[in-house]
């Protein structure tokens, strides 16, 4: 083995050596294939990439969508736990709103998504998966709860957020390790010097 790639990957953790593995894994080039036309699509018009990428904002906004995601459907968690009875209704509120916001987040994110490499795209489209099971399972929960089956609400609600963290951890490897997040041009340029 050399001492550049599989090596390496050895001596790291589990979740590293996991991660590292979607990156190679070339069995995931057939989805990407299939989704990457859609992808371009969303960002051919120069005017529309720029608002799904957050040009108007200085950086991408999907970062920020997913905050707004995770905040409704932890929210949610948190009251199915220890609110009581009279928090129900807060909480499929929280569910559904998280729902909701999740749609225009993973717009943004296949924005983002499309003008990466193969390794990217290979985490990428597990980070998808894994989101879209996520919300499956919270779309479920606000169902149930809808028709006061909350104990079944909760319980998919916590299958759920096991889902968004997988989905959480890939999307953060993308965007701390592997840089996967537009910005403005102006912050190409290089910052002054401190003394």
């Amino acid at each position: 083995m050399t001492t550049s790639g599989f090596a390496q990957d050895t001596d790291a953790s589990p979740m590293v050596r996991w991660t590292r593995a979607l990156e190679r894994a070339t069995g995931l080039d057939r989805p990407i294939k299939v989704v990457r036309p859609l992808a371009h699509a969303l960002v051919a018009d120069p005017a529309r990439r720029d608002i799904l990428h957050g040009t108007w904002l200085g950086h991408a906004v999907h970062p920020v969508l997913t905050d707004v995601v995770i905040g409704f459907w932890t929210s949610a968690n948190v009251l199915d736990l220890v609110g009581g009875t009279t928090s129900r209704t807060a909480a499929r509120r929280l569910v559904g709103l998280g729902v909701l916001s999740a749609v225009p987040t993973a717009v943004t994110g296949l924005s983002e998504w499309a003008e990466t490499g193969p390794p990217e795209q290979r985490v990428g489209v597990v980070h998808a998966v894994a989101n879209t099971v996520a919300l499956t399972l919270y779309a479920s929960s606000w169902q149930a709860r809808r028709h006061d089956r909350h104990a079944r609400g909760v319980a998919l609600a916590l299958a759920g957020s096991a889902a968004a963290a997988v989905g959480g951890y890939l999307g953060g490897h993308l965007v701390s390790v592997r840089k996967v997040s537009s910005h403005h041009p102006a912050f190409d340029q290089g910052l002054p010097k401190r003394i």
